[in-house]
């Protein structure tokens, strides 16, 4: 049979959807984007608008594919069951039984009983998951955690996906080596709460990129996002030392403000922040450093917002990721007085990506002239491909995917760099 997977939301959600892909082709189903008798849509409930989204996708699919078998699963069919029961999918589940697909599957053509499962408890173990190869990214992702515990008084997701629990460290192992030996010289490794990665054998993160750093054929290692908390003497010794750690951390703020990430119940200040930042600093001078940042969270004035960009600014990011203030049910945030108006959420967007513009023009010119590796992951009659400090390059001619060449960097025309194949 033939089917077809919609993804929305995070890095965990795209290796859990490519899990599902491999395991669905392995059992000899045939993946057809245009004609497809089965319709698998994993969800986002990261805000509302993600929320709203992935409902509205469960609508358009079961309209135009009335007779498609569907199956919904992820963090928005956790955290609204009722709302996708009305487009009356053959398969609901929340975060749990992805891995079970074909068995879920196979079970409903037997039996065409509709089938759901929710945990309904944080108390889970981890749901094992491996790939082979990824399709959908010449960087593959690798799952090595799940869950939350730090339940910050604005977010959902530690209600949706559990407590924290990691994969094994030599499975993890065995999963990089075998995606290296299938081509891939960049690894991502992701989780809900990445940094927090320990595994039963006493391993921490630092030890996972130490050990797979000895694979040859792995180039880079990435990290998705990790808490600014995580980053202490083991890691930063290793930033310094391991050449194959990418020049780019992803690391949220979510506020400049200590009054602010005080509500929020994050467990820093901004001077904590900055020193950290700092250190790191000492050790990659030129790294790449991303960032969240929530405008409009409940009883943001004006004066704390200003305060917000004041530290964004100083702290010369080289990419802002903003995200206007979202009410979540069942979050402390959300019982909080005070909350801001859309109207102003809304201006202080602008404002905030207004300097993020500013600062990834500051940070993309630093390497005009300069030599960069590139990752080509889009060839055609002009590539595309990604550096290791995370800045996209356009190159002017056909180069084969997932080759490492290196580039000079000759213009940035506001969302990318241009250059030529050295």
């Amino acid at each position: 049979m033939k089917f077809k997977i919609i993804t929305l939301g995070c890095k965990v959600n795209a290796y859990e959807s490519e899990m599902m892909k491999e395991k669905l082709l392995k059992a000899g189903y045939t993946y057809d984007e245009e004609a497809p008798e089965i319709i698998l849509l994993n969800t986002c409930s990261v805000t509302n608008v993600a929320d709203q989204k992935s409902k509205k996708m469960a609508r358009h699919y079961r309209r135009e594919n009335p007779n498609a078998i569907l199956v919904i699963c992820g963090c928005s069919s956790e955290n609204n069951k009722n709302a996708y029961e009305e487009v009356q999918p053959q398969i609901l589940l929340g975060n749990r039984k992805k891995s079970e697909i074909v068995n879920l599957l196979e079970t409903y053509f037997k039996t065409h009983e509709k089938y759901q499962f929710f945990a309904g408890t944080r108390k889970l173990s981890f749901e094992d998951m491996q790939i082979e190869k990824f399709t959908t990214h010449t960087r593959a992702f690798v799952k090595i955690e799940d869950g939350c515990d730090n339940f910050c008084s604005y977010c959902v997701i530690p209600y949706v996906r559990g407590s924290i629990r990691h994969k094994d460290f030599d499975t993890v192992l065995k999963e990089v080596e075998t995606l290296v030996f299938h081509g891939h010289q960049e690894i991502v490794f992701t989780g809900i709460h990445t940094g927090s990665y320990q595994s039963s054998n006493g391993k921490d993160l630092t030890d996972l990129i130490h050990e797979v750093s000895k694979f040859e054929g792995l180039k880079r290692i990435r990290i998705s996002s990790i808490e600014i908390t995580e980053l202490k003497e083991k890691f930063l010794k290793e930033l310094k030392e391991n050449p194959k750690i990418c020049d780019h951390l992803h690391i949220p703020l979510q506020a400049g403000s200590d009054d602010i990430l005080k509500k929020m119940s994050r467990k820093y200040t901004v001077n904590e922040y900055k020193k950290i930042i700092e250190q790191i600093r000492l050790v990659r001078p030129n790294i790449s450093i991303t960032t969240d940042i929530i405008v409009g969270f409940p009883g943001e004035t004006e004066e704390l917002f200003l305060e917000t960009l004041k530290t964004a600014s100083s702290l010369e990011f080289s990419k802002i990721h903003v995200f206007p203030y979202s009410v979540r049910e069942k979050t402390a945030a959300s019982l909080m007085p005070n909350h801001v108006s859309s109207e102003e959420k809304h201006r202080r967007s602008k404002e905030l990506t207004a300097l993020s513009k500013k600062l990834e023009k500051e940070y993309a010119e630093k390497f005009l002239g300069q030599e960069l590796e590139v990752l080509i992951e889009k060839s055609g009659e002009e590539s595309i491909g990604t550096t290791s400090n995370y800045l996209k390059v356009k190159i002017s001619e056909n180069l084969p995917n997932n080759t490492l060449v290196s580039v000079k960097i000759l213009s940035y025309d506001g969302f990318c760099l241009h250059g030529t194949k050295i």
